[in-house]
């Protein structure tokens, strides 16, 4: 599997980072373990999954973290998304 963040500000990428995780794990366990990863190598909290992150991901592949989902944090950038761009086979 290989999961894609980008953070992003006023339209424009300012970083992005891939992940990718070939074990045995989860599907799930693999997306929370990327987000974790991504935000480690950003020196960002991990943001919390609201409600519509959870739907957003399961119809698209993909959600935006917005300032809501930084709990006690705030972030400099308007959103990071997270996107699967490849599922196991």
């Amino acid at each position: 599997m290989r999961i894609w963040g980008k953070m992003m500000k006023n339209n424009h990428m300012l970083r992005d980072y891939t992940v990718t995780d070939s074990s045995d794990d989860t599907r799930t366990h693999k997306i929370f373990h990327a987000l974790e990863e991504i935000c480690s190598a950003w020196d960002l909290s991990v943001p919390v999954w609201l409600d519509l992150n959870i739907r957003e991901f399961r119809t698209h592949k993909k959600t935006r973290f917005t300032q809501d989902c930084f709990v006690g944090e705030t972030i400099s950038f308007d959103f990071l998304e997270l996107q699967i761009l490849e599922e196991d086979g």
